[in-house]
């Protein structure tokens, strides 16, 4: 079974989860206890899952993740107005080897893709990342990851995988299910010139964290066009989880990545939700517990629509430009703004339609001013050739 190496959760979690009122999150989850074993999945929607691997951590750990503190913060926490059935699968424990662990993780997050199931990965290292989107071999052909991080995580050539160089593997391995990266966040002070050019040259999207901090609406967009969200929490600033050590004091502020976490929540596309390298204080558990907490709101209000489907519910805007016409769509319901992207056609989109990139109204405002949206023209210029 694909689940049979996970370890249950914690008895002193159980324990401050029998104290907590019937309003609390933890008195709302199906749990793997050492007692009853793994929980019944049948109508879940999410699962939490922890994974204690840093042996490829690029800063030494000097102990383990403490999932016990990040499990009770979260089981704190009070419901939302919400619908679906949460899990806590317990925790994937250090194998005999790192790859003794990327095995499990793939396969236990393969397992929950196959039913249906948003894994929740509580990871303390962001090398999880590589295990998680090899799930999806034989389940998706092709992948959008956005990474929120300050690093774009490529590494050098011939360095062994790391939490700085997963994102190398996942480019250069084969089967290579990867169609697009998105950085949300970077620092360019962080990132060598060489990297910044990859991103440019493989028509990958990047946005500084300046850019965001102005309008953290902005990821939206990216998160909403998503499959699976890589989060590294040293892009929060070091003041904002009580450290000072290997987290920068430049960063998402503690309201900036639970807006962000609740955008990737909304998607209907993302699949796999991860947040990694969470350090062993309180208030860094308490940080990574709301994150998650948001991610489960977001979760809760998707909305799934296409104006392929229901054009009522969309305003169709064409702008003529002086490349070709641009098309654009805004949605009466949750006022989201698309563009269409004619080079990317099917069989790939599996319709006849031309594929919708999500975009803001300022792209279709620029656009009147005979301004090409950047997000368009990479995604033009790549396609699928």
């Amino acid at each position: 079974m694909a689940f049979d190496f996970l370890t249950p959760v914690e008895n002193k979690v159980l324990v401050h989860g029998e104290k907590l009122p019937a309003q609390a999150l933890g008195k709302h989850l199906k749990i793997h206890t050492e007692q009853d074993g793994l929980p019944d999945l049948e109508s879940v929607s999410i699962a939490l899952i922890g994974v204690r691997e840093s042996r490829n951590a690029v800063e030494e750990k000097p102990e383990k993740l403490d999932l016990a503190t990040i499990r009770i913060e979260l089981y704190t926490l009070f419901l939302g107005n919400w619908s679906s059935n949460l899990a806590d699968m317990g925790t994937i424990e250090e194998g005999e080897t790192v790859e003794d662990t990327y095995f499990v993780v793939r396969n236990a997050v393969a397992e929950l893709l196959r039913q249906d199931i948003v894994p929740v990965i509580i990871g303390a290292t962001q090398d999880i990342t590589y295990p998680a989107y090899r799930a999806f071999d034989g389940i998706k052909e092709l992948v959008n990851l956005v990474a929120v991080d300050s690093r774009f995580d490529f590494g050098m050539d011939d360095e062994l995988i790391s939490s700085h160089s997963y994102m190398s593997k996942i480019i250069t391995e084969k089967p290579n299910n990867l169609f697009n990266f998105s950085n949300i966040g970077y620092q360019s002070y962080f990132n060598a010139q060489e990297e910044i050019d990859l991103m440019e040259r493989l028509f990958f999207d990047a946005y500084r964290l300046g850019e965001l901090g102005a309008d953290i609406s902005l990821a939206e967009p990216v998160l909403r066009n998503a499959n699976m969200i890589s989060m590294d929490a040293r892009a929060v600033r070091a003041s904002e989880i009580g450290l000072s050590e290997n987290f920068s004091p430049n960063g998402f502020t503690g309201r900036e990545i639970c807006a962000i976490a609740r955008y990737a929540g909304i998607s209907d596309k993302v699949n796999i939700f991860g947040v990694y390298e969470m350090e062993n204080t309180v208030q860094s558990a308490q940080l990574m517990a709301q994150i998650i907490w948001y991610f489960i709101e977001g979760f809760n209000f998707r909305v799934t629509e296409s104006p392929f489907e229901r054009a009522d519910d969309f305003t169709k805007y064409n702008v003529p430009t002086d490349i070709e016409q641009l098309v654009f769509y805004n949605s009466h319901l949750t006022d989201r703004w698309w563009i269409e992207v004619p080079s990317i056609l099917s069989p790939h989109t599996k319709t006849d339609n031309p594929a919708l990139l999500p975009c803001t109204k300022n792209d279709y405002l620029e656009a009147c001013n005979q301004t090409i949206p950047e997000r368009w023209y990479k995604a033009y210029r790549k396609g699928f050739n």
